[in-house]
């Protein structure tokens, strides 16, 4: 499949052999246990530790996350299932790891909870490549790029060879971006992660997340700690996941093409500042981007005079839900201030442009302004 394109990747990824009167995609195995008689060394033993629902879909986002490759994938029952199993899976007390200090909003959780655990912790920015500094020792390095909710990107490569070098392992946040919009692992990453709740199912109705590894060992440290933190999806979600992944390419293209032409219309408002869209010319880690990443993503941020101006933007759209995620068929934003965590304005919006038609949102977007500045 290393030859197709992404659309015929993402419509035929991890589909099983055709079979006489058989479903394309057979339907989701809801099982505790299987039939086992004699030693266990089956693939389906008891439902904590495989099912073939699950099969199916680890081997579609492997097609993506590296065509043509062997490659190990584990999917989990969210997204920070998915970023703990890499970090708790790999270091122990005593050890370094850096993370970003601009990334997702659980990670501070994860860092009070290594540093509990004796493990030390560094951060830095993501932008102008700022973890660089805080490699040596370290066991594991943890990149999100493009960043959320500020959209910084850094140089995946870069910092990759210098953390192999410095003899640590390298994790990619790869949400924002998903496998057709960026690959970890061919920029050399030892895991790719990703909250599949965004982008990769991108309906908003599933909590999923997955790891994909090169290295067999690390798949085996991963599953290893599925299975004993019992983090596992069900069936159903798994199912639907599969489903969802063959209008990937559809909706991830639909969305980037209206992002741009949402940060390029926001570009030429005088009340918008603190612009960021990677896929816009003019956006500072634009040059990066386009090094690494195949398609720029759905996430626009941009920041308004203060909070009560954000909300009453927000309060006047029509075609985009106040909600806090990301990456779905309908377009969301957010005032991500009111969170709390994120070293953001009281003015920031995180806006995730949907599928909607892009004259529709972008003309929904123009009026809401024009009803904030008068």
């Amino acid at each position: 499949m290393s030859t197709m394109g992404d659309g015929t990747r993402a419509v035929r990824a991890g589909l099983p052999e055709p079979e006489q009167f058989g479903a394309t995609l057979p339907g989701p195995v809801f099982a505790a246990h299987f039939h086992l008689s004699g030693e266990p060394v089956g693939p389906y033993t008891y439902g904590r530790d495989g099912n073939p629902t699950w099969t199916h879909l680890e081997r579609a986002i492997g097609e993506l996350e590296a065509p043509g490759e062997e490659v190990g994938t584990t999917v989990f029952a969210s997204g920070m299932a998915a970023i703990t199993a890499v970090l708790l899976s790999q270091v122990r007390s005593g050890d370094a790891v850096v993370l970003p200090d601009d990334g997702y909003q659980a990670l501070p959780l994860v860092r009070e909870q290594l540093e509990a655990y004796g493990v030390e912790v560094r951060t830095a920015p993501t932008g102008g490549d700022a973890q660089l500094a805080l490699l040596t020792g370290a066991k594991l390095l943890w990149i999100e790029s493009p960043s959320n909710p500020g959209l910084d990107v850094c140089d995946i490569r870069r910092l990759v060879g210098a953390a192999h070098a410095a003899g640590a392992l390298v994790a990619v946040d790869n949400t924002l971006a998903t496998p057709i919009g960026q690959r970890p692992l061919e920029l050399g990453a030892d895991f790719s992660v990703a909250s599949d709740t965004k982008g990769m199912t991108g309906h908003g109705d599933i909590l999923l997340g997955h790891v994909t590894c090169r290295d067999p060992r690390l798949t085996a440290d991963v599953r290893r700690w599925r299975k004993v933190v019992g983090a596992i999806p069900g069936p159903m979600e798994a199912w639907l996941a599969h489903r969802s992944l063959a209008t990937l390419q559809l909706r991830v293209d639909r969305q980037c093409t209206t992002a741009l032409a949402l940060a390029e219309a926001l570009a030429r408002r005088a009340e918008v500042t603190g612009l960021r869209y990677p896929g816009l010319p003019t956006d500072p880690s634009h040059v990066v981007a386009g090094r690494q990443m195949r398609r720029f993503g759905s996430v626009v941020s941009f920041e308004l005079a203060d909070r009560e101006t954000a909300e009453r933007f927000l309060s006047a759209l029509r075609l985009v839900d106040d909600a806090t995620s990301f990456g779905g068929v309908r377009s969301t934003a957010e005032r991500r201030g009111r969170w709390g965590g994120d070293a953001v304005a009281e003015g920031f919006i995180r806006f995730s442009v949907g599928a909607e038609d892009p004259e529709d949102l972008l003309a929904d977007v123009e009026r809401a302004l024009d009803t904030v500045v008068r």
